[in-house]
């Protein structure tokens, strides 16, 4: 039995095909396509057009909005692991005289710099770049709106200044980064900033009539890194294993998953969603989905991964309202891994180097208190420390070079834990962020912070 899958079934295709197909008529939308991949390989695609014979494929490009905006905090994250940048650094360092200088990097990634939205009009999705020639005139006389640092509020204009700052700390424009760096290595020719054929035009419906009107096309000149590019389903499923699982040449998986962890806390309200580094994060049908949601005038957008099932979806329309790309992405992500959920990797013992007596000695129940947990050993001398019972603080935890292990998740992320020995060198309990964990519950005569009661453990 293997984990990779060649095809999906049929029944689990015809549901994809229903979905879109839904989507394209209630959303009336021009074109819908829709595309599902597996661990970073399209596995299906499907789509509907309002002329007979005339659907568009995987390979047909459409404009992904703010899509754009997980590229450029690619290229930054890109800078940050060269160590030409810290994502703490005031922006000043690297792009002096924006009058925000003080906004940090990372804020910037994370939409709770403070930013406006928008930038000042006329608005900037249906005017060309050429209106807005300096940073000046994207962030306007009063660019910041709320304070720095203390919530998220989405801003077009502070992934302007970051596409700036790729520029400054690399000396080529974002275009030339974005397709040196990104695009060419993970082999996304269809990912581009003007389109190329075959690609979808964009059209306005009526909200009360079915009529349609073109819209403009236009070059967004700075505000680009915000939203200016054009891809592909195909494309974007290949994108999706690199969010998934990153790549080495582009970025590495540790990278990848900062950028997938939560940055700023949600506006209130919005406890279902949440924001990375550049990445939306959301919860839907018990699943966690990253990605993103794009529009632009004409086209709406959506790719979400679910990391955990393996499973990406990309949602296109050539419509400025009306299909919910997010909500179908979503929906096509859910019908596969809840038709056809991954195979767990078999299970397989450590290997023979990893096996070690006394790391053997420290598995089984610890007790913090009268809370019992248990120890087990993981894959590359780490461990893992879960509650026994119940709900509580789960954690692993990886080697440290000069002993004990550093945590990497849940509360217990970025604290040490070590075992302390008696002077004889027999396990006396283990310290963890100055937890005490002893083999019994408030053993007496070992380490238990306050003391432990002489007369014991007694009944009523």
């Amino acid at each position: 039995m293997t984990s990779s899958f060649e095809a999906l079934l049929p029944s689990t295709e015809r549901a994809l095909s229903h979905r879109v197909a839904v989507a394209q008529a209630e959303g009336r939308a021009p074109s819908f396509v829709g595309a599902v991949a597996r661990d970073g390989r399209r596995v299906w695609s499907g789509s509907r057009s309002c002329v007979d014979g005339h659907a568009p494929d995987a390979d047909t490009q459409y404009r992904i909005g703010s899509l754009t905006k997980v590229f450029t905090a690619v290229l930054v994250m890109r800078l940050r692991d060269e160590g030409l940048l810290d994502l703490n650094d005031p922006l000043e360092k690297h792009l002096p005289g924006t009058r925000v200088g003080e906004v940090t990097v990372a804020q910037l990634l994370g939409h709770s710099a403070g930013l406006g939205a928008e930038a000042p009009a006329p608005w900037w999705e249906r005017t060309p770049g050429t209106v807005r020639p300096e940073l000046a005139d994207v962030l306007g006389d009063e660019p910041l709106v709320q304070p720095m640092g203390r919530r998220h509020h989405y801003s077009n204009p502070g992934y302007t200044l970051l596409g700036a700052l790729v520029q400054a700390v690399r000396g080529v424009s974002w275009e030339e980064a974005l397709r040196g760096e990104v695009l060419e290595p993970l082999g996304l020719t269809r990912t581009t900033t003007q389109p190329i054929a075959p690609h979808a035009g964009g059209w306005a419906v009526h909200p009360w009539a079915d009529v349609m009107l073109p819209e403009p096309t236009e070059d967004l000149g700075l505000m680009a890194p915000a939203g200016q590019l054009w891809s592909t389903a195909d494309d974007l499923c290949r994108f999706a294993g690199f969010l998934a699982q990153g790549d080495d040449r582009v970025l590495c998986a540790a990278s990848v998953e900062e950028m997938r962890t939560p940055a700023a806390p949600p506006a209130a309200g919005d406890w279902e969603g949440g924001y990375g580094l550049g990445v939306q994060l959301v919860h839907k049908d018990g699943r966690t989905l990253i990605g993103h949601t794009g529009s632009l005038p004409g086209f709406v957008a959506c790719l979400w991964v679910s990391v955990a099932d393996g499973v990406a979806a990309v949602a296109l329309a050539n419509a400025t309202s009306g299909p919910l790309t997010a909500a179908v992405a979503a929906d096509l992500v859910r019908i596969v891994a809840d038709a056809e959920p991954r195979f767990p990797e078999p299970w397989r013992p450590l290997p023979e180097a990893e096996v070690d007596q006394e790391l053997l000695e420290l598995t089984g129940p610890w007790y913090w208190g009268t809370y019992a947990f248990g120890l087990r050993l993981g894959p590359g001398r780490g461990v893992a420390l879960e509650p026994l019972r119940g709900a509580g603080r789960r954690a692993e935890f990886r080697p440290l070079p000069g002993g004990g292990w550093i945590g990497l998740n849940g509360y217990y992320a970025g604290e040490t834990l070590r075992v302390v020995r008696r002077p004889d060198g027999s396990v006396s309990h283990l310290d963890l962020a100055s937890f005490v964990f002893t083999r019994e519950p408030y053993e007496q005569g070992d380490a238990v912070p306050g003391g432990v009661d002489q007369a014991g453990w007694r009944g009523l």
